[in-house]
């Protein structure tokens, strides 16, 4: 055969990428399939290659008889000595076989045998190479569009950019340069298909590893990456080396590095914001460029937050059509709902976040430690303990039961010990209700130091609180007499619709009273009286209050207590006059002598 088939060989790896032991496995499937399509069979052919690979020669494998048979596998003496003289009856002969031998029908059945084992070969060789290279950058040409999608040259095969990962700020033409990211590699039926992506986050990161050198060698780790195409993206960042800056790196000097990024992106705004562990403070990050004042925490268990925001920052935070907390939600993972100053004071605030509301002038409440045996109650004597247990009751939850006569019938308890035990009960536990059929749950609890100090509150704003039975609610009311008792107003107002009352609304925040034995109806009708009368709203009636210091508020336009609850104490501190001791004395005053609750109503008063 013509050498010049070593040329060809070394032609077509170069160009196709094949090896050449798969180029001369190709070739010799070429000649099997014109021998087999000539003679029938292939069983006796033989395919040899010279040792420069350069040329090839095909045999048939014949046997030497006296009588032929079979002419394709078998050969007559007298034709065998005309190849070799040395030859005897069954030795086996090799005849070179010419392809010009081979009609036209076999040599077009040959070809298109080795078309298709080229084809399959070239499929297998770029599956291996780009199968690794899933996730990794790559850049081509733009080819041609077709309802959409583009076709991109990546030299050896063409890869394809859906419509749907396009981002809609991007248009292209003939020949533009695009850089994208492998999203998948699969083989069909058509050859093999690499899909291409400018639009999922790993594309960012994969850009942020190529112009931020920091990012690359892991001294700068990207968190997480939150992504609308086109208009926003948010990354959140953090260091592994206390001397770098992780917003700082990705920036570059004068934003140099960010800019290379945004223009890559065809303008996409990116808002890089600094990773922290504590939920509060990276929420507030990530709700950037806008600036939040506080974050509270309504339900961590939920992973619900609210973040209070001066009035000119809402749209901001919120962001065109609620894009900067729609990114900002997917980010850290938390439901955030954004509020200003006004919105915020006019909320209804549940019992766990009145704790973090009281954090904005002063330290949190510690918190308090649930209790349920008579003995664990603070300062109660031991011999009474041991009087109550004599007779049966060691459970809190079962002497709040009792009623006055009931408590005074038990023996060796004298008058002192009865009021003692009394006083006791009303300054450390309190009396919930719960949605358990129609059974009250009584929960004692150690209260902090300040709520142990203050007075409680009159018994005639304690709602009534439903029992199992009639005989239990008497003793239930009597209790909460004595009691402060704190109930979820709607649940209140239910049962209490349930038994003919109404419900009466609590004012949302009140001065502390002192406690009432509630005796004589006439004289509680008079007691509410006085304390409507004592109702104050503006901070010049506060006890106690400077006057320089409500004159410094009056000009910054804070005149009502709730202003003052809402203003963050930062702001406080840097009203002109106001020095620390006003700060101190103004929490002081506010912690003597204001009190928030839930109300029905989103109005609130100031006692």
């Amino acid at each position: 055969m013509s050498n010049e088939l070593g040329a060809a060989i070394r032609l077509l790896v170069q160009d196709s990428g094949i090896s050449e032991d798969l180029v001369r496995r190709t070739v010799e499937e070429f000649l099997l399939a014109a021998y087999k399509r000539k003679y029938g069979t292939a069983d006796n052919a033989v395919i040899r290659f010279s040792d420069d690979g350069g040329d090839v020669t095909l045999y048939a494998q014949r046997k030497i008889v006296d009588e032929v048979y079979d002419p394709v596998s078998e050969i007559a003496l007298e034709d065998a000595l005309a190849y070799n003289e040395d030859c005897e009856v069954g030795d086996e002969l090799l005849i070179e076989i010419s392809p010009n031998e081979f009609d036209r029908v076999a040599v077009q059945s040959a070809k298109q045998k080795a078309r298709q084992t080229l084809r399959e070969i070239k499929k297998d060789t770029l599956f291996s190479e780009f199968k690794d290279k899933v996730g990794e950058m790559i850049i081509g040409y733009y080819q041609r569009e077709r309802n959409g999608n583009i076709f991109v040259d990546l030299g050896k095969t063409e890869g394809i950019l859906p419509k749907r990962y396009q981002s809609p700020r991007e248009v292209y033409r003939p020949n533009d340069r695009i850089k994208a990211m492998i999203y998948e590699v699969s083989k069909n039926p058509n050859g093999l298909q690499i899909v291409l992506t400018r639009t999922h986050t790993e594309f960012v990161k994969r850009i942020f590893e190529l112009e931020v050198p920091e990012v690359y060698d892991r001294t700068v780790e990207i968190f997480k990456i939150v992504r609308e195409p086109g208009y926003r993206t948010k990354l959140a960042v953090y260091s592994n080396r206390d001397d770098v800056d992780p917003v700082g790196a990705c920036v570059g000097l004068r934003g140099v590095r960010i800019q290379g990024i945004v223009r890559e992106l065809e303008g996409e705004k990116i808002d890089i914001l600094k990773y922290d562990n504590d939920p509060r403070e990276f929420i507030r990050n990530a709700l950037s460029p806008a600036e939040v004042s506080h974050v509270v925490v309504l339900d961590e268990a939920k992973r619900q937050a609210l973040a209070v925001v001066p009035e000119n920052q809402l749209s901001l935070a919120i962001g065109k059509q609620g894009l900067n907390v729609r990114l900002a939600n997917r980010l850290v993972d938390w439901s955030i709902d954004v509020k200003t100053q006004a919105q915020f004071g006019e909320m209804d605030l549940t019992a766990e976040t009145k704790r973090a509301v009281s954090a904005l002038f002063g330290e949190l409440p510690e918190e308090e430690d649930e209790i349920s045996r008579i003995s664990e109650l603070p300062d109660i004597p031991v011999h009474i303990v041991s009087m109550l247990e004599s007779a049966g009751y060691e459970y809190i939850e079962d002497l709040v039961s009792l009623s006055d006569e009931e408590l005074e019938a038990i023996e060796a308890l004298s008058g002192d010990d009865v009021s003692t035990l009394k006083r006791i009960i009303a300054e450390n536990v309190e009396i919930i209700e719960t949605e358990d059929g129609e059974s009250t749950t009584i929960i004692a609890s150690v209260q902090d130091s300040d709520v142990q100090d203050s007075d409680v509150q009159d018994s005639d704003e304690t709602p009534e609180v439903a029992t199992e039975d009639a005989e239990a609610a008497p003793a239930a009311e009597q209790v909460a007499e004595a009691t402060a008792v704190e109930v979820d107003e709607t649940e209140a107002a239910e049962e209490q619709e349930a038994e003919g009352q109404e419900a009466q609304p609590e004012p949302v925040a009140v001065a502390e009273a002192p406690a009432y034995d509630g005796e004589d109806e006439t004289e509680e009708d008079e007691m509410e009286e006085d304390e409507e009368e004592e109702e104050i709203t503006l901070i010049s009636e506060l006890p106690g209050i400077n006057d320089r210091v409500v004159g410094i508020l009056n000009e910054a336009g804070i005149n009502d207590i709730l202003d003052l609850l809402d203003m963050p104490e930062n702001r406080l501190r840097k009203l002109e006059g106001i020095t620390e001791d006003d700060v101190a004395a103004i929490q002081a005053i506010i912690s003597d002598n204001v009190e928030i609750i839930e109300e029905d109503e989103d109005n609130t008063e100031a006692d």
